[in-house]
């Protein structure tokens, strides 16, 4: 990892990759970055619902980033190919214009069925992009609609992307996207019905205060028309939110609760492959024989499992 330290895209190409692809090196590359000296990006999520201009908007606020002086990482996380399982967008295909700026560093990922609308690997992902010393690392995400919450564990700042005229303030309000957006953001604010949006936006915000602790961060609603590159709003509210955060002691939170969450995710990634070892013709469908013959209960069954797992 020394050399992907420098920050060249060769470099940090490299152990993206073995992240990326989950390799038999993945273990070594993360044993490297856990040596102290990891960077200190803040990681910016943004998510939506398919149609809202996400991938415009990443490259307009790349842009923006870099005319403030930022090196930027970005994780554009893709649906995968049903045939190679790659990401079926490449990274060159959405932001060509920074592919020859040394300090953008532009990586798409495939999900390969994981849900929540990242990849299982993103997190480790972060992390080298954070030990090649960029400022801020912007991940997308997938773009599969309401389900896409996972992202505000991986971000210091979550933004949920919307846009008028596609119902997106209701859904936002039902689905309680509220709760994950740091920044609400009407992209498009050009269109018929952007005010309309914004002022939904607000209402719902000023409606969820009463949830809110003194001093709590109320989420920002902001517009962008990131297809002209207007993006000020938008990179404004980040930095009024990173400003709270460290002021508030809240930053070291965030990060702990990122770690908390990849740590998790990997436990369960292990006990899950030890579970489903005990299928087959082994434990599991023992155990489910006697239950659904009436013999054991399905608490009693569950135990037998998780014992043998442990033991």
């Amino acid at each position: 990892m020394a050399t992907a330290r420098d920050g060249s895209h060769r470099a940090v190409g490299r152990p993206v990759s073995v992240v990326s692809d989950g390799g038999p090196q993945l273990r070594e590359v993360a044993a490297a970055l856990a040596d102290g000296t990891a960077g200190s990006a803040w990681v910016v999520g943004l998510t939506g619902s398919p149609g809202v201009g996400k991938s415009t908007t990443v490259s307009a606020l790349v842009t923006e980033l870099r005319r403030r002086g930022r090196r930027v990482g970005v994780l554009a996380v893709d649906p995968s190919s049903p045939f190679s399982g790659g990401a079926l967008l490449g990274d060159r295909v959405r932001m060509g214009g920074h592919a020859l700026d040394e300090g953008v560093y532009v990586r798409s990922m495939a999900s390969r069925g994981h849900l929540g609308g990242l990849a299982a690997t993103t997190p480790q992902a972060v992390r080298v992009l954070e030990a090649a010393g960029v400022d801020v690392v912007v991940v997308e995400t997938v773009g599969v609609g309401q389900s896409e919450v996972e992202v505000a564990a991986l971000a210091d700042t979550t933004v949920v992307l919307l846009a008028p005229g596609m119902g997106d303030g209701v859904q936002a309000a039902k689905a309680g996207i509220l709760e994950v957006g740091d920044v609400l953001c009407v992209n498009k604010a050009d269109r018929d019905g952007a005010d309309a949006t914004v002022r939904e936006l607000r209402q719902s915000v000023a409606l969820g205060a009463d949830g809110r602790e003194p001093g709590d961060w109320r989420p920002a609603v902001v517009r962008t028309v990131a297809s002209a590159g207007d993006v000020t709003e938008l990179v404004d509210a980040l930095d009024a939110h990173r400003t709270w955060a460290q002021e508030h002691g809240r930053a070291e939170d965030l990060r702990r609760r990122r770690a908390a969450g990849e740590v998790r995710a990997l436990a369960l990634a292990r006990l899950t492959a030890a579970f489903g070892r005990l299928g087959g013709g082994g434990l599991l469908d023992e155990v489910a024989a006697e239950v659904a013959a009436g013999r054991l209960d399905p608490f009693s069954g569950a135990d037998r499992l998780v014992a043998s797992v442990e033991g």
